[in-house]
């Protein structure tokens, strides 16, 4: 097991993490100061969405003609410069375009730091290993809005930090080995179709997770604030899903290097239906504190153990294309989730956003019960 690689690859993407963390707020708050409403506003956010799409569409053949270590070394670079440009060019239309551009680098460094991990490990630690990888990154976002905060917001000095981050990470990879190799095709989305219709139950989940993760950081804090909570309070419990989500990720992946990974999978979708029912009964007890905790593990589970049954399955270009589907998904549920949840909240009920994620937990559960939800197994002896 090259544990340096490991550990280089790791380091890579926790930068992007903790640039994206405290990037992403600074764009909000410094468009707000200019007098953009939240429309304009959730319209800059989109944009990486869009991005994602794009990015997974190229991810293959790029990796093909660059090297999946070059590539990657590549993106990070083009982050860093694109986030320069977010501080050096204050203007809403270059700003679109910006996060953009951004939506479309970071999605491929994403797809080959989760490709590149999942082949180095060994199989009796994949679990442990890739949900390491899971929760470091959801704690390296975490951590950058804290670090935000020491830095203010007023200046630029939170873009400034990002980019040095994110031009110094890509030194970590220079001479590592063991990357998946690639090749040159487009992954498009009659490929995305026959993922899904291949590995259905993880297809499912991940998209699941997307809307989840959107909902969290989006619709979350105002669902506290309308069931008449403080704004402390409900980012308090915003922190309580985040930090579920992060700590016991690591536990989860003990667990799938001991038990059934299948098991346990189906363990998190039962635990995320009832998490999801039981919130709008528990708000106003003590024990919505643990519940949080829960509502976020369980789903970070799900995502956690569809990265490490998918690492169980493929090798090298199947795995590049395997995580550029994850990430396609990825972009879909970021899009397509909060649409609804909004709607629903608006004109059928306050508590939509949990009775969607309820309702996607259930169909997981459902579609878990058809023979072949994880497909055909494939192990591969590392």
């Amino acid at each position: 097991m090259p544990w340096a690689t490991y550990f280089a690859v790791l380091s890579a993407v926790l930068s992007v993490g903790l640039a994206l963390g405290m990037t992403m707020p600074l764009v909000s708050f410094r468009l707000e100061s200019w007098g953009y409403g939240p429309f304009a506003i959730g319209v800059v956010a989109a944009m990486p969405a869009i991005g994602v799409l794009l990015g997974a569409k190229m991810s293959s053949r790029l990796a093909a003609r660059f090297g999946t270590a070059r590539l990657m070394r590549l993106c990070l670079w083009a982050g860093a410069f694109s986030i320069g440009l977010l501080a050096l060019l204050p203007s809403y239309p270059v700003w679109l375009a910006l996060r953009l551009l951004l939506g479309v680098v970071l999605t491929i460094i994403f797809i080959l730091g989760e490709s590149w991990i999942n082949q180095l490990v060994v199989e009796q630690w994949r679990g442990r290993l890739v949900a390491l990888y899971g929760s470091g990154y959801a704690l390296s976002q975490l951590a950058g809005p804290l670090l935000l905060g020491v830095l203010g917001t007023e200046q630029d000095y939170g873009f400034w930090v990002s980019v040095v981050l994110l031009l110094a990470s890509p030194l970590l990879l220079l001479g590592r080995s063991g990357a998946p190799s690639s090749e040159a095709c487009s992954v498009t989305l009659f490929d995305l179709w026959r993922f899904c219709q291949e590995l259905p139950a993880i297809a499912w989940a991940v998209a699941l997770f997307a809307t989840f993760e959107a909902l969290i950081l989006t619709l979350l804090p105002v669902y506290c604030l309308s069931q008449g909570f403080s704004t402390d309070i409900a980012l308090a419990m915003v922190s309580t899903v985040v930090v579920g989500d992060a700590l016991l990720q690591l536990p989860i992946g003990a667990l799938a290097d001991r038990v059934s990974r299948r098991g346990l999978f189906t363990g998190c979708a039962v635990v995320l239906l009832g998490a999801s029912l039981a919130i709008p009964l528990l708000l106003n007890s003590v024990l919505i504190w643990p519940l949080w905790v829960l509502f976020g593990a369980s789903a970070g589970g799900l995502f956690t153990l569809s990265l490490i049954l998918i690492g169980e399955r493929y090798r090298d270009d199947a795995l590049v294309r395997a995580n550029a589907h994850v990430a396609q998904l990825w972009g879909i549920g970021c899009l397509i989730g909060p649409l609804l949840a909004g709607a629903g909240s608006q004109w059928v009920s306050g508590h939509a956003m949990l009775l969607l994620v309820a309702a996607g937990a259930f169909g997981l559960l459902v579609l878990l019960l058809r023979q072949g939800a994880f497909g055909r197994v494939q192990t591969h002896p590392l």
